[in-house]
């Protein structure tokens, strides 16, 4: 006769769930660290789940709906989009190894290159990203094991062949990275061009309300998906499932949102470029821009952030633009549903290969408000300027 257990033990296995959960629009949002296995001899069994650190409900919806996005076999998700670049170059590169990275990479992508991977004894060379494919590949040598690209770059918006990269670059044993954040995995799809690793900031455009940290590293490879495992568990990565829940439900009205953002985009940079303050614009997706070729050969669509660069003017008359703006906020994040602005200058300095531009660069990012408040705020901007030059 079993023992009678005590209201202390009765309170600590109250209120658990023993029926069938209700089906909801959206997944259950599980919390928990512990998973409880359900005999001894699976205790050991790797191909069950047996920590909650690996993801449970929620995480899982999130990256089965990322990998019908990207057409991906795996994708694992990280606590930022910094995380899930450097998990992915960390879980295919070793002592020794030789890459190449787009000289107009994100910052951080840049600081993590330059003070991880050289102390891991990882040589790092930056390629001018407007190189051919055939330019590229021959800057590879017998350690070259990745090249890295974002496209369009960061700030300048270069754009580079990525198809034609990662197909001669697989002919060579080189494998490809791919910063897709601006197409945000639904304009461009770079692993259907080749690319043995996609990878996304979801704190931008998934996300898309800039409250909330992630990043997705997705590949078709069941290899390199597993390098990606590997990764995330050696280095304890994990995702929150409450996090999980909000870039799902950021997902839904992804294809919403940014329809929006690109048509904004195009209607302000087109305006933008008819000032006389403006010397050019930097987004590809503008008719008569720079790569703009490539772009409407590549892409399905345009994303809501570019830069403009001005006509020649000091530090203090730029400033006088931004502080004036009303609507566009001073941040350094994007994708959010709210308008951004910052000065580039200041980050061209660590750039290997220097571009000569008419005057300052200034970045935008275009959210969801009328355009024609964002286009009237960006006068009384450039008309500050003009005042301050």
């Amino acid at each position: 006769m079993s023992r009678r257990r005590t209201e202390a033990t009765a309170l600590i296995r109250a209120g658990q769930v023993t029926g069938k959960l209700a089906r909801t629009v959206g997944p259950p949002i599980q919390k928990g660290s512990t998973v409880l296995i359900g005999d001894a001899a699976s205790l050991y069994d790797e191909t069950q789940l047996t920590y909650g650190r690996a993801g449970l409900a929620s995480q899982e919806a999130l990256a089965s709906a990322l990998a019908q996005l990207e057409g991906a076999a795996t994708v694992r998700l990280f606590p930022s989009g910094l995380a899930a670049l450097t998990g992915a170059m960390l879980a295919v590169l070793s002592s020794g190894d030789d890459i190449l990275v787009t000289d107009a990479i994100y910052k951080p992508t840049r600081r993590f290159c330059d003070r991880v991977l050289t102390r891991l004894g990882i040589s790092v060379r930056y390629y001018p990203p407007r190189l051919t494919a055939d330019q590229l590949l021959g800057l590879a040598g017998p350690a070259t094991r990745l090249i890295v690209l974002e496209s369009p770059g960061s700030l300048t918006f270069e754009m580079q062949d990525v198809g034609a990269i990662a197909d001669l670059a697989r002919a060579r044993g080189v494998l490809t990275l791919a910063d897709n954040t601006w197409a945000a995995g639904l304009y461009y799809k770079p692993l259907a061009h080749g690319v043995d690793l996609s990878v996304q900031a979801l704190t931008k455009y998934v996300g898309g309300h800039s409250d909330t940290f992630m990043g997705s590293a997705a590949t078709a490879d069941p290899a390199m998906g597993a390098a990606l495992d590997h990764a995330v568990w050696d280095f304890g990565w994990a995702v929150s499932p409450d996090d999980a829940y909000q870039m799902l439900r950021g997902l839904r009205t992804l294809s919403t949102r940014m329809a929006r953002h690109g048509e904004s985009a195009l209607t302000i940079a087109q305006w933008l470029r008819a000032q006389p303050e403006v010397a050019q614009v930097l987004f590809p997706p503008l008719p008569g821009a720079l790569d703009h070729d490539l772009w409407k050969r590549d892409y399905t669509g345009a994303a809501g952030i570019f830069s403009i660069v001005l006509e020649p003017v000091g530090r203090a008359a730029v400033r006088a633009l931004l502080d004036r703006l009303e609507l566009f906020g001073l941040g350094f994040s994007w994708g959010g549903f709210e308008s951004l602005a910052i000065d580039c200058d200041p980050q061209f300095g660590v750039r290997t290969h220097k571009t000569a531009f008419e005057g300052p660069v200034v970045r935008l990012n275009i959210g969801l408000e009328d355009p024609g408040d964002l286009i009237a705020d960006l006068r009384a901007g450039l008309d500050a300027l003009a005042r301050a030059g």
